[in-house]
Protein backbone atom coordinates (compact mmCIF):
# COMPACT_ATOMS: atom_id res chain seq x y z
CA UNK A 1 0.00 0.00 0.00
CA UNK A 2 1.64 3.41 -0.96
CA UNK A 3 1.99 5.72 2.36
CA UNK A 4 -0.19 8.56 2.64
CA UNK A 5 0.73 11.89 3.64
CA UNK A 6 -0.93 12.93 7.07
CA UNK A 7 -0.29 16.49 5.96
CA UNK A 8 -2.76 16.56 3.29
CA UNK A 9 -5.49 14.42 4.96
CA UNK A 10 -8.76 16.26 6.95
CA UNK A 11 -10.07 14.23 10.14
CA UNK A 12 -12.85 14.60 12.01
CA UNK A 13 -12.38 16.51 15.06
CA UNK A 14 -13.84 13.29 17.08
CA UNK A 15 -11.25 10.97 15.33
CA UNK A 16 -8.22 13.52 16.27
CA UNK A 17 -9.32 13.41 19.69
CA UNK A 18 -9.53 9.86 19.88
CA UNK A 19 -5.99 9.75 18.22
CA UNK A 20 -4.62 12.37 21.07
CA UNK A 21 -6.42 9.70 23.67
CA UNK A 22 -5.13 7.03 22.12
CA UNK A 23 -1.68 8.16 22.23
CA UNK A 24 -1.21 9.79 25.68
CA UNK A 25 -2.61 6.14 26.81
CA UNK A 26 0.07 4.61 25.46
CA UNK A 27 2.69 6.99 26.72
CA UNK A 28 2.02 5.42 30.08
CA UNK A 29 2.60 1.77 29.22
CA UNK A 30 4.89 0.23 31.11
CA UNK A 31 8.13 -0.52 28.80
CA UNK A 32 8.06 -4.06 29.70
CA UNK A 33 4.41 -4.26 27.68
CA UNK A 34 5.55 -2.07 24.56
CA UNK A 35 8.63 -3.74 24.15
CA UNK A 36 6.64 -7.25 23.43
CA UNK A 37 5.61 -5.47 20.02
CA UNK A 38 9.56 -3.61 19.10
CA UNK A 39 11.59 -4.24 16.48
CA UNK A 40 14.46 -6.62 16.74
CA UNK A 41 17.41 -5.09 18.99
CA UNK A 42 20.21 -4.41 16.57
CA UNK A 43 23.59 -5.81 17.43
CA UNK A 44 25.92 -3.81 20.08
CA UNK A 45 28.16 -1.51 18.03
CA UNK A 46 31.32 -3.20 19.16
CA UNK A 47 30.24 -6.25 17.40
CA UNK A 48 29.47 -4.83 14.09
CA UNK A 49 32.75 -4.80 11.55
CA UNK A 50 34.75 -1.75 11.58
CA UNK A 51 34.57 -1.21 8.14
CA UNK A 52 35.40 -2.99 5.39
CA UNK A 53 35.50 -6.29 6.27
CA UNK A 54 39.47 -7.51 6.35
CA UNK A 55 40.63 -8.96 2.65
CA UNK A 56 38.18 -6.84 0.42
CA UNK A 57 39.07 -5.74 -2.85
CA UNK A 58 38.73 -2.02 -2.63
CA UNK A 59 38.64 -0.20 -5.29
CA UNK A 60 41.19 2.87 -6.25
CA UNK A 61 38.49 5.56 -5.86
CA UNK A 62 37.26 4.40 -2.93
CA UNK A 63 40.52 4.66 -1.09
CA UNK A 64 41.24 7.95 -2.38
CA UNK A 65 37.97 9.72 -1.36
CA UNK A 66 38.10 8.03 2.07
CA UNK A 67 41.94 9.34 2.27
CA UNK A 68 40.56 12.80 1.05
CA UNK A 69 37.93 12.45 3.92
CA UNK A 70 40.53 11.41 6.41
CA UNK A 71 43.19 13.97 5.33
CA UNK A 72 40.40 17.34 5.99
CA UNK A 73 39.07 15.49 9.19
CA UNK A 74 42.63 15.16 10.59
CA UNK A 75 44.82 18.05 9.17
CA UNK A 76 44.43 20.72 12.23
CA UNK A 77 45.24 17.64 14.66
CA UNK A 78 48.03 16.56 12.67
CA UNK A 79 49.01 19.87 12.88
CA UNK A 80 48.59 20.22 16.23
CA UNK A 81 50.73 17.25 17.24
CA UNK A 82 54.03 18.15 14.95
CA UNK A 83 54.11 22.01 16.37
CA UNK A 84 53.67 19.85 20.33
CA UNK A 85 56.94 17.86 18.64
CA UNK A 86 58.59 20.89 17.80
CA UNK A 87 57.98 22.36 20.96
CA UNK A 88 59.60 18.93 22.92
CA UNK A 89 62.71 20.02 22.26
CA UNK A 90 62.79 23.66 23.06
CA UNK A 91 65.16 23.65 25.89
CA UNK A 92 64.14 27.05 27.59
CA UNK A 93 62.08 29.72 27.54
CA UNK A 94 63.25 32.44 24.04
CA UNK A 95 62.42 33.60 20.95
CA UNK A 96 63.14 31.50 17.70
CA UNK A 97 65.21 33.61 15.56
CA UNK A 98 64.44 36.14 17.54
CA UNK A 99 61.00 36.33 16.56
CA UNK A 100 58.69 33.77 17.92
CA UNK A 101 58.09 32.78 21.50
CA UNK A 102 58.60 29.43 22.49
CA UNK A 103 59.03 27.48 25.26
CA UNK A 104 59.57 24.04 26.37
CA UNK A 105 56.14 22.29 27.20
CA UNK A 106 54.17 23.08 29.79
CA UNK A 107 55.54 26.74 29.92
CA UNK A 108 54.80 29.65 28.56
CA UNK A 109 56.79 32.42 26.75
CA UNK A 110 55.43 35.99 26.26
CA UNK A 111 56.49 39.17 24.17
CA UNK A 112 56.81 42.70 24.97
CA UNK A 113 55.48 44.23 22.27
CA UNK A 114 53.69 43.47 18.92
CA UNK A 115 54.42 40.18 17.51
CA UNK A 116 57.21 41.05 14.57
CA UNK A 117 56.28 40.95 10.70
CA UNK A 118 58.73 38.43 9.98
CA UNK A 119 57.08 35.92 12.46
CA UNK A 120 55.65 32.43 9.96
CA UNK A 121 54.67 30.13 12.33
CA UNK A 122 50.90 31.05 12.81
CA UNK A 123 49.21 32.51 9.68
CA UNK A 124 46.85 35.95 9.99
CA UNK A 125 48.77 37.22 13.33
CA UNK A 126 47.81 40.40 14.90
CA UNK A 127 49.76 43.42 15.77
CA UNK A 128 47.15 44.99 18.35
CA UNK A 129 48.25 42.72 21.62
CA UNK A 130 51.10 41.67 23.21
CA UNK A 131 50.94 37.34 22.45
CA UNK A 132 52.08 34.80 24.61
CA UNK A 133 52.33 31.04 23.75
CA UNK A 134 52.96 27.70 25.17
CA UNK A 135 52.05 23.93 24.32
CA UNK A 136 51.02 21.94 26.99
CA UNK A 137 51.49 17.97 27.50
CA UNK A 138 48.99 17.13 30.18
CA UNK A 139 49.52 13.11 30.42
CA UNK A 140 52.74 14.33 32.31
CA UNK A 141 50.89 16.81 35.11
CA UNK A 142 48.38 19.53 35.35
CA UNK A 143 49.83 23.34 34.68
CA UNK A 144 49.52 26.02 36.34
CA UNK A 145 48.67 29.39 34.84
CA UNK A 146 48.78 32.79 36.21
CA UNK A 147 46.33 35.84 35.76
CA UNK A 148 47.79 38.92 36.87
CA UNK A 149 45.33 42.50 38.14
CA UNK A 150 45.16 43.81 34.47
CA UNK A 151 43.01 46.76 35.30
CA UNK A 152 40.98 48.16 32.63
CA UNK A 153 43.25 47.05 29.88
CA UNK A 154 41.36 44.51 27.90
CA UNK A 155 42.81 40.63 27.93
CA UNK A 156 41.99 36.72 27.05
CA UNK A 157 43.72 33.54 27.52
CA UNK A 158 42.79 31.15 24.86
CA UNK A 159 42.90 27.53 26.08
CA UNK A 160 42.50 25.12 23.27
CA UNK A 161 42.91 21.66 22.87
CA UNK A 162 44.32 19.10 20.19
CA UNK A 163 41.29 19.77 18.00
CA UNK A 164 41.99 23.56 18.50
CA UNK A 165 38.11 23.74 20.40
CA UNK A 166 38.10 25.60 23.08
CA UNK A 167 38.24 24.38 26.82
CA UNK A 168 36.42 27.45 28.11
CA UNK A 169 37.02 30.82 28.55
CA UNK A 170 39.79 33.31 31.02
CA UNK A 171 39.79 36.64 30.44
CA UNK A 172 37.95 40.31 31.07
CA UNK A 173 34.69 39.44 29.42
CA UNK A 174 34.44 36.44 31.67
CA UNK A 175 35.11 38.80 35.13
CA UNK A 176 37.94 36.01 35.58
CA UNK A 177 39.66 37.27 38.70
CA UNK A 178 43.57 37.48 39.38
CA UNK A 179 44.87 34.45 40.54
CA UNK A 180 45.97 31.07 39.90
CA UNK A 181 44.47 28.38 37.46
CA UNK A 182 45.00 24.75 35.84
CA UNK A 183 45.21 23.21 32.95
CA UNK A 184 44.44 19.60 33.51
CA UNK A 185 43.71 16.44 31.30
CA UNK A 186 41.26 13.86 30.42
CA UNK A 187 42.40 11.03 32.74
CA UNK A 188 43.76 13.56 35.84
CA UNK A 189 41.72 12.67 39.35
CA UNK A 190 44.00 14.28 41.49
CA UNK A 191 42.46 16.90 44.20
CA UNK A 192 42.85 20.32 43.15
CA UNK A 193 45.47 22.28 45.25
CA UNK A 194 44.50 25.41 47.41
CA UNK A 195 44.69 28.47 46.10
CA UNK A 196 43.54 27.41 42.46
CA UNK A 197 40.89 29.67 41.97
CA UNK A 198 39.69 27.48 38.57
CA UNK A 199 40.54 24.30 36.67
CA UNK A 200 40.47 23.44 32.85
CA UNK A 201 39.98 19.97 31.56
CA UNK A 202 41.07 19.40 27.97
CA UNK A 203 39.56 16.67 26.54
CA UNK A 204 43.09 15.69 24.70
CA UNK A 205 47.18 15.67 26.26
CA UNK A 206 48.36 17.91 23.91
CA UNK A 207 47.01 21.27 24.39
CA UNK A 208 47.37 25.02 24.19
CA UNK A 209 47.62 28.68 25.73
CA UNK A 210 47.65 31.99 24.16
CA UNK A 211 47.54 35.19 26.53
CA UNK A 212 46.60 37.93 24.88
CA UNK A 213 46.72 41.71 26.30
CA UNK A 214 45.95 44.59 23.70
CA UNK A 215 48.61 47.60 23.69
CA UNK A 216 47.80 50.97 22.61
CA UNK A 217 50.27 52.03 19.39
CA UNK A 218 52.38 54.31 21.91
CA UNK A 219 55.95 54.35 24.00
CA UNK A 220 53.64 55.06 27.41
CA UNK A 221 51.45 51.80 27.22
CA UNK A 222 54.59 50.04 25.99
CA UNK A 223 56.14 50.67 29.35
CA UNK A 224 53.22 50.71 31.43
CA UNK A 225 52.52 46.90 30.04
CA UNK A 226 55.62 45.71 31.21
CA UNK A 227 55.81 45.08 34.70
CA UNK A 228 51.69 43.34 34.15
CA UNK A 229 53.44 40.83 31.69
CA UNK A 230 55.91 39.70 33.74
CA UNK A 231 53.34 38.18 36.01
CA UNK A 232 51.90 36.21 33.06
CA UNK A 233 53.49 32.47 33.56
CA UNK A 234 52.58 28.98 33.41
CA UNK A 235 54.39 25.91 34.64
CA UNK A 236 54.00 22.18 35.80
CA UNK A 237 51.76 21.92 38.87
CA UNK A 238 54.89 19.91 40.93
CA UNK A 239 55.87 23.81 40.45
CA UNK A 240 52.94 25.54 42.36
CA UNK A 241 53.70 26.86 45.66
CA UNK A 242 51.46 29.38 45.68
CA UNK A 243 53.22 32.10 45.38
CA UNK A 244 53.52 34.90 42.26
CA UNK A 245 56.44 33.50 40.09
CA UNK A 246 57.58 36.23 37.72
CA UNK A 247 59.51 36.62 34.72
CA UNK A 248 61.67 39.94 32.59
CA UNK A 249 60.26 38.73 29.53
CA UNK A 250 62.44 41.15 27.73
CA UNK A 251 65.82 39.12 29.27
CA UNK A 252 64.91 35.64 27.46
CA UNK A 253 67.66 34.38 24.61
CA UNK A 254 67.14 34.14 20.89
CA UNK A 255 67.26 30.88 20.00
CA UNK A 256 67.51 29.27 16.86
CA UNK A 257 64.26 28.85 15.31
CA UNK A 258 63.12 25.17 16.23
CA UNK A 259 61.18 24.56 13.09
CA UNK A 260 63.53 24.69 10.90
CA UNK A 261 62.53 27.04 8.60
CA UNK A 262 63.30 30.86 7.96
CA UNK A 263 60.90 33.46 9.43
CA UNK A 264 59.92 36.36 7.14
CA UNK A 265 59.78 33.86 3.60
CA UNK A 266 57.03 32.53 2.25
CA UNK A 267 54.19 31.54 3.58
CA UNK A 268 53.42 29.81 6.78
CA UNK A 269 55.29 26.86 7.93
CA UNK A 270 54.42 23.75 6.43
CA UNK A 271 53.08 22.03 10.05
CA UNK A 272 51.57 19.11 7.82
CA UNK A 273 53.28 17.37 4.74
CA UNK A 274 50.60 15.84 2.74
CA UNK A 275 53.64 12.58 1.76
CA UNK A 276 53.53 11.95 5.59
CA UNK A 277 50.25 12.04 6.70
CA UNK A 278 48.97 8.50 6.76
CA UNK A 279 51.84 8.06 8.62
CA UNK A 280 50.67 9.85 11.06
CA UNK A 281 47.07 9.65 11.57
CA UNK A 282 47.33 6.51 13.29
CA UNK A 283 49.34 8.29 16.12
CA UNK A 284 46.29 10.42 16.25
CA UNK A 285 43.56 7.95 16.20
CA UNK A 286 45.54 6.81 19.09
CA UNK A 287 46.00 9.82 21.44
CA UNK A 288 42.73 11.82 20.20
CA UNK A 289 39.98 10.21 21.84
CA UNK A 290 36.76 10.29 19.74
CA UNK A 291 33.68 12.86 20.65
CA UNK A 292 30.46 11.39 20.89
CA UNK A 293 28.97 10.08 17.96
CA UNK A 294 32.55 9.66 16.41
CA UNK A 295 33.44 6.06 16.95
CA UNK A 296 31.91 4.77 13.70
CA UNK A 297 34.36 7.44 11.93
CA UNK A 298 37.81 6.32 13.97
CA UNK A 299 36.92 2.77 12.78
CA UNK A 300 36.29 3.52 9.08
CA UNK A 301 39.62 5.53 9.19
CA UNK A 302 41.23 2.57 10.86
CA UNK A 303 39.85 0.34 8.26
CA UNK A 304 41.83 1.47 5.57
CA UNK A 305 44.64 2.21 7.13
CA UNK A 306 44.79 -1.38 8.34
CA UNK A 307 44.23 -2.09 4.43
CA UNK A 308 46.99 0.44 3.64
CA UNK A 309 49.33 -1.57 6.08
CA UNK A 310 48.99 -4.79 4.20
CA UNK A 311 48.73 -3.86 0.78
CA UNK A 312 51.32 -0.96 -0.59
CA UNK A 313 49.23 -0.07 -3.36
CA UNK A 314 46.70 0.81 -0.94
CA UNK A 315 49.48 3.09 0.89
CA UNK A 316 50.20 4.91 -2.26
CA UNK A 317 46.86 6.04 -2.79
CA UNK A 318 46.19 6.82 0.14
CA UNK A 319 49.07 8.92 -0.34
CA UNK A 320 47.95 10.27 -3.40
CA UNK A 321 44.83 11.31 -1.74
CA UNK A 322 46.59 13.33 0.86
CA UNK A 323 48.56 15.20 -2.16
CA UNK A 324 45.84 15.64 -4.03
CA UNK A 325 43.76 16.94 -1.03
CA UNK A 326 45.98 19.26 0.01
CA UNK A 327 45.93 20.87 -3.29
CA UNK A 328 42.43 20.53 -4.35
CA UNK A 329 40.87 21.46 -1.15
CA UNK A 330 43.51 23.10 1.48
CA UNK A 331 44.74 25.23 -0.69
CA UNK A 332 41.13 26.89 -1.84
CA UNK A 333 40.35 26.68 2.37
CA UNK A 334 43.39 28.79 2.83
CA UNK A 335 41.58 31.73 1.24
CA UNK A 336 39.25 34.04 3.50
CA UNK A 337 36.45 33.20 1.46
CA UNK A 338 36.04 29.75 2.00
CA UNK A 339 37.09 30.33 5.61
CA UNK A 340 32.89 31.44 7.15
CA UNK A 341 30.07 33.01 6.03
CA UNK A 342 29.15 35.77 3.75
CA UNK A 343 27.70 39.32 6.30
CA UNK A 344 27.65 41.77 4.04
CA UNK A 345 29.47 43.95 1.64
CA UNK A 346 31.49 40.65 0.35
CA UNK A 347 33.00 40.12 3.62
CA UNK A 348 33.35 37.12 5.22
CA UNK A 349 33.13 35.59 8.92
CA UNK A 350 33.55 32.75 11.13
CA UNK A 351 30.47 31.56 13.12
CA UNK A 352 31.95 28.83 15.06
CA UNK A 353 35.87 29.82 15.78
CA UNK A 354 37.29 27.49 18.33
CA UNK A 355 33.49 25.45 18.65
CA UNK A 356 33.60 23.62 15.96
CA UNK A 357 32.66 19.80 17.24
CA UNK A 358 31.70 17.83 14.22
CA UNK A 359 32.33 20.58 11.90
CA UNK A 360 35.40 18.97 9.89
CA UNK A 361 35.09 21.69 7.30
CA UNK A 362 35.29 24.88 9.54
CA UNK A 363 38.01 23.60 11.68
CA UNK A 364 40.20 22.52 8.67
CA UNK A 365 39.70 25.81 7.30
CA UNK A 366 40.09 27.92 10.15
CA UNK A 367 43.19 25.80 10.89
CA UNK A 368 44.39 26.41 7.12
CA UNK A 369 43.69 30.26 7.37
CA UNK A 370 43.99 31.04 11.05
CA UNK A 371 44.57 29.04 13.20
CA UNK A 372 44.17 29.46 17.26
CA UNK A 373 41.35 31.49 16.14
CA UNK A 374 39.43 32.69 19.44
CA UNK A 375 35.37 31.59 19.86
CA UNK A 376 33.46 34.38 18.13
CA UNK A 377 32.12 35.59 22.11
CA UNK A 378 35.86 36.44 22.57
CA UNK A 379 36.68 37.38 18.84
CA UNK A 380 35.13 37.82 15.70
CA UNK A 381 36.97 37.72 12.53
CA UNK A 382 35.71 39.00 9.02
CA UNK A 383 38.03 38.61 6.14
CA UNK A 384 37.96 40.31 2.22
CA UNK A 385 39.61 39.74 -0.33
CA UNK A 386 37.70 41.43 -3.19
CA UNK A 387 36.53 45.50 -3.64
CA UNK A 388 33.05 46.58 -4.01
CA UNK A 389 32.83 45.70 -7.49
CA UNK A 390 33.92 41.80 -7.05
CA UNK A 391 37.41 42.86 -8.01
CA UNK A 392 40.60 41.26 -6.50
CA UNK A 393 42.36 43.41 -3.99
CA UNK A 394 45.95 44.30 -5.79
CA UNK A 395 48.32 47.10 -4.82
CA UNK A 396 48.01 48.44 -8.41
CA UNK A 397 44.88 50.35 -7.31
CA UNK A 398 44.14 52.00 -4.24
CA UNK A 399 41.02 51.85 -1.85
CA UNK A 400 38.79 53.67 0.68
CA UNK A 401 36.55 51.71 3.38
CA UNK A 402 34.67 54.48 5.44
CA UNK A 403 32.98 53.84 8.65
CA UNK A 404 29.62 56.17 8.92
CA UNK A 405 29.34 57.85 11.89
CA UNK A 406 28.47 55.63 15.40
CA UNK A 407 29.10 52.40 12.78
CA UNK A 408 32.65 51.72 14.35
CA UNK A 409 32.62 48.23 15.08
CA UNK A 410 30.81 47.64 17.71
CA UNK A 411 32.89 46.25 20.26
CA UNK A 412 33.65 46.01 24.50
CA UNK A 413 37.34 45.15 23.97
CA UNK A 414 39.02 46.72 20.73
CA UNK A 415 38.94 46.24 16.95
CA UNK A 416 41.21 47.09 14.03
CA UNK A 417 41.73 46.18 10.00
CA UNK A 418 44.63 44.95 9.19
CA UNK A 419 46.11 44.85 5.62
CA UNK A 420 47.86 40.91 4.69
CA UNK A 421 49.66 39.35 1.91
CA UNK A 422 47.95 36.65 -0.47
CA UNK A 423 50.19 33.99 1.98
CA UNK A 424 48.07 36.22 5.25
CA UNK A 425 51.16 37.42 6.60
CA UNK A 426 52.08 41.15 6.86
CA UNK A 427 53.45 42.89 4.23
CA UNK A 428 56.40 44.86 4.37
CA UNK A 429 56.48 48.82 3.95
CA UNK A 430 58.01 52.05 4.76
CA UNK A 431 56.28 53.05 8.03
CA UNK A 432 56.37 49.55 8.96
CA UNK A 433 52.18 49.71 9.51
CA UNK A 434 50.17 46.66 9.58
CA UNK A 435 46.92 47.52 10.84
CA UNK A 436 44.98 50.75 12.10
CA UNK A 437 42.05 50.38 14.78
CA UNK A 438 41.90 50.85 18.39
CA UNK A 439 45.29 50.90 19.27
CA UNK A 440 46.49 53.86 17.04
CA UNK A 441 45.31 57.29 19.47
CA UNK A 442 46.32 59.96 16.11
CA UNK A 443 43.43 58.61 13.52
CA UNK A 444 41.73 61.45 11.96
CA UNK A 445 37.85 61.98 11.67
CA UNK A 446 35.87 63.36 8.61
CA UNK A 447 33.65 66.53 9.39
CA UNK A 448 31.06 64.35 9.49
CA UNK A 449 32.19 61.87 11.68
CA UNK A 450 32.66 59.06 9.84
CA UNK A 451 36.04 57.47 9.49
CA UNK A 452 37.88 57.05 6.15
CA UNK A 453 40.70 54.65 6.35
CA UNK A 454 42.98 54.65 2.92
CA UNK A 455 44.57 51.29 1.78
CA UNK A 456 47.30 51.99 -1.14
CA UNK A 457 50.50 51.34 -2.04
CA UNK A 458 52.03 54.87 -2.55
CA UNK A 459 52.22 57.14 0.62
CA UNK A 460 48.89 59.29 0.38
CA UNK A 461 48.84 63.26 0.94
CA UNK A 462 49.70 64.04 4.17
CA UNK A 463 46.27 65.18 5.96
CA UNK A 464 45.53 61.03 4.98
CA UNK A 465 49.27 59.89 6.44
CA UNK A 466 47.33 58.78 9.95
CA UNK A 467 44.81 56.74 8.14
CA UNK A 468 46.82 55.23 5.82
CA UNK A 469 47.40 51.31 5.58
CA UNK A 470 50.02 50.81 3.38
CA UNK A 471 49.76 47.85 0.71
CA UNK A 472 51.84 45.54 -1.17
CA UNK A 473 52.12 45.97 -5.16
CA UNK A 474 50.57 42.40 -5.63
CA UNK A 475 47.34 40.80 -4.29
CA UNK A 476 46.54 41.43 -0.75
CA UNK A 477 44.00 40.88 2.01
CA UNK A 478 42.04 42.80 4.50
CA UNK A 479 41.21 41.93 8.05
CA UNK A 480 38.51 43.51 10.94
CA UNK A 481 38.71 42.22 14.36
CA UNK A 482 36.60 42.12 16.41
CA UNK A 483 37.53 41.84 19.89
CA UNK A 484 34.61 41.24 22.78
CA UNK A 485 31.91 41.96 20.41
CA UNK A 486 28.48 43.25 20.52
CA UNK A 487 25.40 41.85 20.14
CA UNK A 488 25.29 43.78 16.89
CA UNK A 489 27.95 41.80 15.20
CA UNK A 490 26.83 38.08 17.21
CA UNK A 491 23.43 38.24 15.79
CA UNK A 492 25.09 39.02 12.60
CA UNK A 493 23.44 42.72 12.30
CA UNK A 494 26.67 44.60 11.33
CA UNK A 495 28.96 44.65 9.08
CA UNK A 496 32.26 46.44 7.58
CA UNK A 497 31.89 48.66 4.81
CA UNK A 498 32.65 48.00 1.44
CA UNK A 499 35.95 48.31 0.51
CA UNK A 500 35.66 50.95 -2.46
CA UNK A 501 38.50 50.98 -5.21
CA UNK A 502 39.53 54.95 -5.41
CA UNK A 503 41.67 54.49 -8.93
Amino acid sequence: MARMRLSRLTFPRTLISATAVAVALSASIPVAIAADHAAPAAAPAAKLPPGPVAGTNLPKSYVLNVGKMAYIWGWPMVNMRNRYMVFSKVPENGLGDGVLPVAPLNRLTMLTDYIKPEERAVATPNQDVVYGFGLLSLEKEPVVFQVPDFGNRFWVYQLGDQRTDTLGGAGRMYGTKPGFYMVVGPNWKGKTPKGIQGVYRSPTNIAYIIPRAFLDDTAQDRQAIQPVISQVMAYPLSEYDGKVKTRDWSKIPSLSDPAGGKQGSGGETQWVKPEAFFKELPIILKEVPPQRGEEALYAWFQSILDAAAKDPAIADTLTQAALDADKEMMTPMHQYSYAGVPVGNGWVASMNGAEFGTDYYSRAAAAKANIFVNPRREAAYFGQEYDSNKARLNGASAYTLTFPKGALPPVNGFWSLTLYDAAHFFAPNEINRYSLGTKNKDLVYNADGSLTLYVQNKKPAADKLANWLPAPTGDFELFVRAYWPKAEILQNTWAPPPVIKAN
